[in-house]
């Protein structure tokens, strides 16, 4: 019987605080494994030194590696799924640089993809040990993108998962721009299974991952995958032509009675303002649409390899 081959794929950016213990996790994690490991590393334009510690730290490492240069600074999703195209292994991995999901999780998904029929597996959180406002804004980011996106994500939300590299490949061909690679997943189907764990805390450096990225992120993700701004805004110009009719009906009705001969300033002008308001409303979600849409048109790659860069390691 052929064994497996297993591929383990980590974005990196800023990450140069915690190269060398990652690196100590993943050889542990390969010697553990019952099959030969490779690993892809894909440095999304990082800043700092990952780059360089990464290139000096994989020469004395025990698994084979490549070591993948973005030009540019495209997005953990767009770093992610450069590393799974560049993947060889038949059940694939994807982690975060920073430790913060025990790298043991690539075990218990290999495991259940080699032994199960399976597509896809997914790390559930089940506690974390974030400060109290980052643990609140995840909680409530998760919360929103159930809501409007993804009903099937779990609570709390997902940042690993392995799949097989047939389903990495239906992955891959979607190459939509500006979209959620985890709506994807769960867009795709597949036979999945979820597997808990609980979140570490933090040891090195600071994510990247801010407030401004998540509300990016889950607008790529709404306008993506939902009509809900649509229908929003539909039933914003329902209630806004009901209270026009409302007013109108008023207004002749005063008229016809004599309440008054000249209109009043202040009705008019909050009419104005209502649906002028109203109108920029509408003209920026579809707006929104019509962007998402032209930047799909004009094929784009996802992300632009400066350098690839390959390590046998030292048991090959």
């Amino acid at each position: 019987m052929v064994k497996p081959r297993y591929s383990v794929v980590i974005p990196v950016y800023k990450n140069e605080g915690s190269i060398a213990p990652l690196l100590q996790a993943l050889d542990d994690l390969a010697g553990t494994l019952d099959a030969p490991m490779e690993t892809v590393f894909v440095v999304d334009g990082s800043p700092d030194a990952s780059f360089a510690r990464l290139e000096e730290g994989l020469r004395g490492v025990s698994f084979s590696s490549r070591l993948v240069l973005l030009s540019r600074n495209f997005g953990a999703f767009a770093a992610i799924r450069c590393g799974l195209a560049e993947a060889r292994g038949d059940f694939i991995g994807v982690m975060a640089a920073d430790l913060q999901e025990p790298p043991s999780l690539m075990l218990d998904f290999f495991k259940a993809l080699a032994s199960k029929p399976l597509d896809v597996a997914f790390g559930q959180r089940l506690g974390r040990h974030d400060p109290g406002f980052s643990k609140l804004a995840s909680n409530l980011f998760w919360k929103i993108y159930r809501r409007l996106v993804q009903p099937d994500v779990p609570e709390g939300g997902v940042d690993v998962f392995a799949l097989t590299a047939s389903f990495r490949d239906r992955l891959v061909a979607l190459g939509e721009a500006n979209s959620s690679l985890l709506g994807l997943l769960f867009w795709l189907g597949g036979r999945r299974e979820f597997i808990g764990y609980t979140r570490l805390e933090r040891e090195h450096g600071k994510s990247a991952w801010t407030i401004k990225k998540k509300v990016t992120y889950l607008l790529d993700s709404v306008f993506a995958f939902s009509d809900l701004p649509v229908r929003v805004l539909m039933g914003a110009g329902l209630v806004g032509l009901g209270v026009a009719v409302l007013l109108g009906l008023i207004v002749t009705a005063a008229r016809i009675f004599g309440t008054y001969e000249v209109p009043g300033y202040a009705g008019s002008m909050l009419a104005i303002l209502f649906f002028g308001a109203l109108n920029t409303f509408g003209i920026g979600i579809v707006g929104n649409y019509a962007w998402r849409a032209y930047e799909n048109t004009k094929q784009r790659p996802l992300n632009v390899v400066s350098l690839r860069i390959d390590f046998p390691g030292k048991d090959l």
